[in-house]
């Protein structure tokens, strides 16, 4: 218990560090800048942050969520971000514990996931920058892991079944719609997450990204901050969905299962 424990604090202490970083690359993705060799800085008035400005979530409330320089307010994306990325490492981190290289595999997914969720609900977009290294990453990780685990390329094949599943469902919506109601970015995700999660647990999370999607879509038009006709990023739906699938998946179809067998 002792081992697990101090295992999620490391994790999470981690996610924290890595949260600042995404916001990072989040960032410079559409100032076109280096994430790696340029330093952090205020988007407001451009001064260089020392390091006592960039410290996961204690910086924001020490400076009360205010620039030190300049005392522009800091975006909450920065903590929120930071937080998220600190709990979804936790999660995962409790579900693939004690296997460190399926671990270091899950949190780079999660890594992508957020760099994506952020991007397409702040700027509408899904960067090839991210998605196509995050694809290529899940295509090696499932040929390596079912050739090691398993022996054979069954689990690699249900995983490129799934991804050929989801992206050609996308992809239909994308030609009905002639670009419409979905954006070719969708498509290239929905391969993506189809190999993360392979047959079964990809339909939990499409399903999820629908209603999740059709609820907070009604919602925004109700409370008129949305019309019918306006433009809603798909991405964070999708990724939502995701991560429910993926922690929670098997449970969920175990239970609609259920459902048909009282």
């Amino acid at each position: 218990m002792g081992l697990i424990f101090f295992f999620s604090f490391f994790v999470f202490l981690l996610g924290l560090a890595t949260g600042s970083f995404l916001n990072s690359i989040i960032y410079r993705l559409q100032t076109k800048e280096s994430f790696l060799l340029t330093r952090s800085y205020c988007p407001h008035c451009k001064h260089k942050l020392n390091w006592q400005d960039l410290i996961p979530l204690l910086s924001f409330l020490i400076l009360k969520g205010k620039c030190r320089y300049c005392k522009n307010k800091i975006s909450l994306q920065y903590p929120l971000v930071e937080l998220a990325t600190g709990t979804l490492f936790v999660l995962v981190g409790y579900y693939t514990f004690p296997n460190l290289l399926v671990t270091s595999y899950r949190l780079l997914i999660t890594s992508f996931l957020i760099i994506i969720f952020v991007s397409d609900l702040k700027y509408y977009i899904i960067p090839d920058k991210i998605i196509y290294p995050a694809i290529g990453i899940a295509f090696i990780y499932n040929i390596l892991y079912s050739h090691l685990k398993f022996h054979d390329f069954h689990f690699f094949l249900n995983s490129l079944l799934a991804a050929f599943i989801a992206s050609a469902f996308f992809l239909f919506i994308f030609l009905l719609s002639r670009g419409k109601w979905m954006g070719f970015g969708d498509v290239k995700l929905g391969f993506f997450v189809g190999l993360f999660l392979g047959w079964l647990n990809i339909l939990v999370a499409l399903f999820l990204a629908f209603f999740i999607g059709a609820i907070i879509g009604v919602g925004l038009i109700l409370t008129g901050k949305k019309k019918l006709k306006s433009e809603v990023p798909f991405g964070p739906f999708l990724v939502t969905g995701t991560f429910i699938a993926f922690f929670w998946g098997n449970n969920l179809i175990s239970w609609y299962l259920g459902l048909f067998l009282l």
